[in-house]
């Protein structure tokens, strides 16, 4: 397994505020710089990195900045993170530009994997079509993706339509995009994300790595919530899934790079104990 780090723990995420008005413009941003975030991961240990569509962005004109960065941290950019609602017909051509864009850009800046995550729950209600829409928007996706070189993977996201393990099985017999588990999501949403790997074997394609404290929601570094990542880590190595292990920490109390390098240390032990 290779371990990477998302850029988000330093800054973390909004929507461009565009998108308010333009939907085509609508990406997700994080705050802070993505060149210290890749300094400080690439100092703690980390090999990889993950980084919002909107950051490389903001960068399309002057890529270097990234790309030296990561040159100097040894630090490779694994993947970018998109996301749409997927569900409004008339708004669907101009996220799938906008996701044209992110993987243009992706591309560009050396990823070798794209991870979505969208589904809007409508004030009206979710209806079965809703799932129909987005199951053949994500398998767009995923052969627009592939036209760029790049694996596409869904990640399960609270606030959409695929919260919960029953919506997450209405999803997949719907869609062949690959599946990233995020661990906290999943257990927000009233599952067991080491079950939900395995129940997904051949679906597997990115990981998504973080805790949570379940009695308030909070998000956490690793192996300082309530999950149990020792099942999660032996259920990924189950399904033969030996590739980029994601630590995703939306926001950290103390600095980013103590909960990056707590993260990885406790990762690291799970990952040891499982080959003893």
């Amino acid at each position: 397994m290779r371990i990477g780090h998302h850029t988000i723990t330093w800054g973390g995420v909004v929507g461009h505020p565009a998108g308010v008005t333009s939907i085509k413009d609508l990406h997700y941003v994080s705050h802070g710089s993505v060149v210290e975030a890749v300094r400080e991961i690439g100092a703690v240990g980390y090999q990889g990195t993950e980084v919002f569509d909107g950051n490389l962005a903001a960068l399309a004109d002057t890529p270097e900045v990234l790309l030296d960065a990561l040159a100097a941290a040894q630090v490779e950019l694994v993947s970018v993170y998109a996301g749409a609602s997927f569900v409004y017909a008339d708004a669907l051509p101009d996220e799938m530009a906008r996701l044209r864009r992110s993987c243009e850009l992706a591309q560009r800046f050396g990823a070798s994997r794209l991870v979505v995550g969208g589904g809007a729950r409508r004030a009206s209600g979710t209806t079965e079509a809703d799932y129909d829409r987005l199951g053949a928007a994500l398998d767009a996706v995923d052969d627009l993706a592939a036209g760029f070189g790049l694996e596409a993977s869904y990640h399960p996201h609270l606030s959409t339509i695929v919260e919960s393990p029953a919506e997450l099985e209405m999803l997949m017999g719907r869609s062949r995009i690959g599946f990233c588990p995020d661990t906290a999501h999943l257990a927000a949403g009233g599952g067991d994300p080491a079950a939900l790997v395995r129940q997904y074997p051949d679906r597997l394609k990115h990981v998504h790595l973080k805790d949570i404290d379940l009695s308030t929601g909070a998000f956490l570094p690793l192996g300082q919530g309530d999950l149990d990542l020792a099942d999660v880590v032996a259920a990924v190595t189950e399904t033969g899934y030996d590739s980029w292990l994601m630590v995703e920490l939306d926001s950290a109390e103390g600095p980013p790079q103590e909960a990056a390098a707590t993260s990885l240390a406790h990762l690291q032990h799970l990952l040891d104990r499982t080959a003893a």
